[in-house]
């Protein structure tokens, strides 16, 4: 099993490889966005760049760009940081 502890950076940067893009910033939160090119579909993941993200929040952010699975996420996530 992968790791599940990132930092903000980490997972935005990973985001941003993939099609996401910065769409707003309020403080250290980063607001994303990603428009799936055959649904319209639109993802909206916020991302705090302070430190280390909790289990929590991960779980958040994963949710909020539709994954169906924490762990696969987090794994998706350390493959590509």
């Amino acid at each position: 099993m992968g790791r599940t502890t990132f930092t903000g950076r980490e997972v935005a940067k990973v985001l941003m490889k993939f099609g996401y893009e910065p769409k707003s910033r309020t403080g250290s939160h980063l607001t994303l966005e990603y428009v799936n090119p055959d649904t319209g579909e639109v993802r909206r993941p916020t991302v705090p760049l302070h430190g280390e993200i909790p289990r929590g929040t991960l779980g958040s952010i994963a949710e909020q760009c539709g994954a169906d699975d924490f762990h696969s996420f987090c794994e998706w996530i350390d493959d590509h940081c």
